[in-house]
């Protein structure tokens, strides 16, 4: 027992996925605060020389690309090659991405760096999180303080990241800002490697393992010709001009939305999945919708919130210029701060026979999101540059729903999986921020620096809104789970004895 509780009180398998991630994340949110200033900067400084106004959608689809291939992450991982290899294969990948951006090679290069982050963070980040659950038995109390901790890796990366990727990015040069951050994943796979025999043996394994002599041969022929018909489309689309880049961001969108909904479909109709686990998928969905709005205004950051920092906020507020990718560093700061204390509290709280159900959880995380829009609407509202603790405080608000919603999120998609679609599951819940992003990527479009008052308004009362009918639902969604014999929290489920 000593040598399991060696992490915080958590399996030691937990210590290597941490750092993984801390170090994954650093390569992903080091591009991410510089993305927006490369592509808007002007040539003769290094950048890309493109209209704000173009991209912001590119950047919202773009990070709605890589969470939407985590779909297909989680079937690759689930019926081919298992987690482990699945996580090494996308790391690989993310790097290779993060190496292209590092060449000076202009628009050619971002646009390779977007398929191969898009591709690894797909296959990388349902199998880590899907290894992480894999770490807990059924029933374990531990599960939600784990993934917070977990959760805190993501945040030591995407703290650092910022402030050093996007200081030399911006004050040096963008290409060796890019160049550290492939040097982060790179150390990445190397925590991971060095970790692997910690980890529960059974992510070794596909879950549910693709038998091709099980498969009607008609079914193979129809897959293979609708790849092969969709490449050619998609090259005749480009070449022609015909997919463009607006026509690129509105696909992406709809189709953000749209594979979700499929998938939710084929899980519900699917022979492999039990009564019991249809009804906790049902019961899923009302939160999976609110994960959506949720992200919807998190991910904003990457756009809005870094456009708003460039454009609308005192820089020299403190007597010396901050960089604007600084911003980026808000959050995951107030995450490392919080998530102990969060950690704790979820454990105190679960334990308790009067625990918050999950749905009151994601309804808490969804009401402070959008609370710090509203936040920015006073300084908005103002002709001139905003003073920065404005700013730094709405990232900061958001962060603390962040740790209502997200964490927990990853806990009840491990609890609440079909166990034939487990990591597949893992990659729905992750396309939630890719449905989150593709809708973000058609409001960007409406946000001006003349207006903003009126956008952050208008985006932060709706997600309060949608906030208290999930609320109201919450008791509903609870006892839809509990007609089939289940429940939705496991903490709960262990308070009386019926651990799933």
């Amino acid at each position: 027992m000593g040598k399991e509780r060696a992490f915080f009180g958590q399996p030691r398998g937990l210590v290597g996925l941490f750092f993984a991630e801390a170090w994954e994340r650093f390569s992903y949110y080091g591009m991410r605060a510089l993305l927006l200033y490369y592509m808007t900067d002007r040539l003769s400084d290094g950048g890309l020389g493109l209209r704000p106004e173009s991209a912001k959608p590119l950047i919202a689809v773009y990070g709605s690309a890589i969470y939407l291939a985590a779909i297909l992450g989680g079937w690759i991982s689930d019926r081919l090659l298992g987690d482990r290899r699945t996580t090494l294969a996308g790391g690989f990948l993310i790097m290779c991405g993060h190496i292209c951006l590092a060449v000076p090679a202009g628009a050619g290069a971002l646009f390779a760096s977007m398929v191969f982050i898009a591709v690894g963070t797909g296959l990388l980040k349902p199998a880590i999180s899907s290894s992480v659950g894999d770490l807990y038995a059924a029933g374990d109390p531990r599960r939600d303080s784990g993934f917070s901790i977990y959760y805190m890796g993501i945040s030591v990366g995407a703290v650092a990241a910022p402030l050093v990727v996007g200081t030399v990015g911006q004050d040096y040069d963008y290409h060796a800002g890019f160049g550290i951050a492939a040097v982060g994943m790179a150390a990445g796979l190397l925590v991971y490697l060095r970790s692997q025999r910690r980890l529960n043996p059974v992510s070794n394994s596909p879950k549910n393992p693709l038998r091709l002599a099980e498969v009607p041969r008609s079914r193979l022929v129809a897959v293979v010709a609708g790849i092969a018909v969709l490449a050619v489309l998609a090259a005749v689309s480009v070449s022609t001009g015909i997919l463009d880049a607006d026509g690129a961001v509105n696909l992406i969108s709809v189709l953000a939305i749209a594979l979700p909904v499929g998938y939710f479909t084929v899980m519900l109709r699917s022979s492999r999945t039990t009564a019991a686990e249809r009804a906790r998928v049902r019961a899923y969905i009302p939160m999976f919708v609110a994960a959506v709005a949720f992200w919807c205004i998190q991910e904003q950051g990457a756009t809005v919130i870094a456009q708003y920092a460039g454009e609308s906020t005192d820089l020299d507020a403190f007597g010396f210029a901050i960089p604007a990718s600084w911003f980026q560093s808000v959050g995951s700061l107030v995450l490392i701060v919080l998530t102990p204390l969060f950690a704790m509290l979820w454990l105190r709280l679960d334990r308790s026979p009067r625990s918050p159900s999950t749905a009151h959880k994601f309804a808490a995380g969804l009401a402070i999101a959008g609370l710090s829009y509203l936040l920015m609407v006073m300084p908005a509202a103002h002709p001139g540059q905003t003073n920065p603790l404005w700013l730094a405080g709405s990232l900061a608000v958001v962060t603390i729903g962040e740790m209502c919603l997200s964490p927990i999120g990853l806990s009840a998609t491990t609890r609440l999986a079909p166990a034939a679609f487990a990591t597949q599951t893992m990659g729905l819940w992750l396309s939630s921020n890719a449905a989150g992003q593709g809708i973000g990527a058609q409001l960007v479009k409406f946000y001006d620096a003349r207006s903003a008052a009126g956008y952050f308004g208008a985006l932060g009362a709706g997600a309060v809104v949608l906030a208290l009918l999930l609320f109201a639902l919450a008791p509903l969604i609870r006892k839809q789970a509990a007609r089939r014999g289940t429940t939705m929290d496991h903490d709960q489920a262990a308070v009386n004895g019926a651990g799933r």
